[in-house]
């Protein structure tokens, strides 16, 4: 990953004012320390600055980039495994570089801002247009890669990969959604995704096509292994990793990238000693004969490491920090290793209605409103965890599931085929297990292929979570959490692990800007709010652990449950994400077309 940092419409160009830009986009440098960019236009009135992980061309793709003629410039986060098959129907250019990145540049000069909607990859980027002084910003379809947006008191425009960068010279900033294009020309934001599944109205209908599931999935992973530096896959032992190293590991040989690193593929696990994730990975590991590389970490460990999680990922979500700990140690040492880019699972539970709860799901109608709900807030949580865990070492985190022709096929099937029915023996993701159920050729053991699903945060030791809410217990007295709603009135946290979290976050971002990005409300296993109903046992045992769901998990939390670090009482009601509702997101989670 890297880091973009812009400001359009500025009237400053004195020395201080380059010079704070570079400070600003420092904060950034974790993101890209290969190497910084600077790009100013008085006369456009921006600056573009670039922090580079150097991942594709690593020579001579130092950003921003231009077109041939230099009158477009960007400055782009991702990548767009599609720019070979762009470079070939478009025009002849002119290149500068082997970045893939670069193709935005021309294509933008070719076909103006449709561009956006033709790339295929994960991407955040700022361009400016030097012909008429104009520019946009655009986000990947799902927001695989993060980027804000801001406004300062002089009334210039400010987008950045993280707010860390934004917090102190605007105003006020918000997340840029994703699926959305920035215009200059428009002066404002607007949708270009919008696939045929995108809407909760629409119940698919196409039959499951167990081949073409599979045969989609390989060819999103095997997009992924576009590469110039060394690589590898998180492999957490579970359904979702276990594949993409499967797949990984089956394609390997035949990409450019076995010629320069070896065929044998590199893996990467972590846990606390004896954990299920661990115990798993190695299983999966030495099936595949992969390089496997473990990791342990002791609750201390993750709790020392707590501040600097929220300072990266810039969210007091309990979700989100209980399993970014974990993920945000493992980066550490896999850096030191050398690595600069991994794969990962993220997503599959969203298309699919992975989580335990969905089990409850009432019919195959709820069950798709459900997964497109949880889609759409994913650059909210999953998304936001995978990249900003490991762009905090400087490593690169790609999801295949996240792929946007194979959410095309998966996110067109009939979801009665999504459904858990224990009747027939469907557990939870059986269309994704059945596809790869392939015993001529298997791609996993079988029991590992219906390995009942875990979270990331239960996976990696059961004895994280509790060790994290006896911290908290031991930092927020029951005085501080009754009065809660008095130093936290938005998003007040109910439970005194999310107080604990609220004040470290409220160290690092006191502004009202930044609590505003934190989403909120109530939830059951990773749920969202609505999905809640669908048991009526759950409205009192709220927690985003999968032990949530009651009568589901083999290891569920007992039937009735009185966690140690709430109160008692109605206007104490636990919240899963350990605060009340947020009604002031839905400033981002809009219906298509609606500002």
């Amino acid at each position: 990953m890297c880091g973009i940092l812009a400001v359009l419409g500025s009237h400053d160009y004195s020395p201080a004012k380059r010079a704070r830009i570079l400070e600003l986009s420092r904060r950034l440098r974790h993101r890209g320390p290969d190497w910084s960019g600077l790009f100013v236009d008085e006369e456009a009135g921006c600056y573009l600055s670039h922090e580079r992980l150097a991942i594709i061309d690593p020579t001579s793709g130092d950003q921003p980039l231009y077109n041939g003629s230099k009158n477009i410039v960007v400055a782009v986060n991702g990548e767009i495994y599609n720019h070979e098959a762009l470079k070939k129907s478009m025009k002849e250019h002119h290149y500068h570089t082997h970045s893939d990145c670069e193709v935005i540049a021309h294509l933008y000069e070719d076909v103006g801002e449709e561009a956006v909607g033709m790339l295929d990859g994960m991407f955040s980027f700022v361009l400016v247009d030097l012909r008429d002084k104009s520019f946009i910003a655009a986000r990947d379809p799902i927001g695989i890669t993060p980027l804000y947006l801001g406004w300062g008191n002089d009334g210039a425009v400010y987008f950045a990969s993280e707010m860390k960068a934004l917090k102190d010279d605007c105003e006020r900033f918000e997340i840029f959604p994703p699926g959305h294009i920035y215009s200059s020309k428009s002066g404002g934001l607007r949708r270009y995704f919008n696939p045929a599944w995108y809407s909760e109205t629409v119940i698919p209908s196409t039959p499951y096509d167990p081949a073409l599931l599979r045969t989609a999935f390989e060819k999103a992973v095997m997009k992924r292994l576009m590469t110039d530096v060394p690589f590898g896959v998180l492999l957490s032992g579970g359904l979702d990793s276990s594949l993409v190293a499967a797949v990984a590991s089956r394609q390997l040989a035949q990409t450019e990238a076995a010629n320069v690193w070896g065929a044998q593929l590199h893996t990467f696990s972590v846990g606390l000693k004896g954990s299920p994730d661990l115990r798993a990975a190695k299983e999966v590991a030495d099936y595949l004969k992969t390089k496997h590389h473990e990791f342990t970490f002791t609750v201390q460990d993750g709790l020392d490491a707590i501040s600097d999680v929220i300072y990266h990922t810039e969210t007091y979500d309990v979700t989100t920090i209980r399993a970014s700990t974990p993920m945000f140690l493992m980066t550490r040492k896999i850096k030191a290793l050398g690595v600069k880019m991994v794969l990962s699972g993220e997503g599959s539970d969203e298309i699919f209605g992975g989580y335990l709860y969905f089990h409850k799901a009432p019919s195959k109608e709820e069950l798709h409103k459900e997964t497109i709900r949880k889609i759409k807030a994913l650059y909210l949580y999953d998304c936001l965890r995978a990249n900003k865990s490991t762009s905090a070492w400087g490593l690169e985190a790609r999801v295949p599931f996240l792929d946007k022709d194979f959410m095309s096929v998966a996110m067109a099937i009939d979801p009665a085929e999504k459904m858990v029915r224990k009747d027939k023996g469907r557990i939870e993701k059986w269309i994704m297990r059945r596809a790869f159920d392939t015993p001529e050729n298997p791609y996993l053991p079988k029991h590992i292929l219906y390995r009942q699903k875990e979270q990331f945060s239960d996976g990696v030791g059961y004895s994280w979570i509790d060790g994290l809410k006896a911290h908290a217990a031991h930092q927020v007295t029951d005085r501080m959490l009754k009065n809660a709603k008095h130093m936290y009135p938005y998003n007040t946290p109910n439970t005194k692990e999310a107080y604990f979290y609220r004040m470290e976050f409220e160290k690092h971002f006191p502004q009202e800007s930044a609590r505003m990005t934190v989403p909120g409300g109530p939830s059951i296993a990773c749920s969202t709010a609505a999905a809640i109903a669908w048991d009526k046992a759950w409205a009192d045992n709220l927690d985003p652990s999968g032990r949530a769901a009651l009568g589901v998990h083999d290891s569920a939390y007992p039937d009735t449950i009185t966690p140690a670090d709430t109160l008692s009482g109605p206007e104490n009601a636990i919240s899963a994400n350990g605060f009340s509702n947020n009604p002031m997101l839905s400033n981002i989670l809009k219906p298509q077309g609606v500002y």
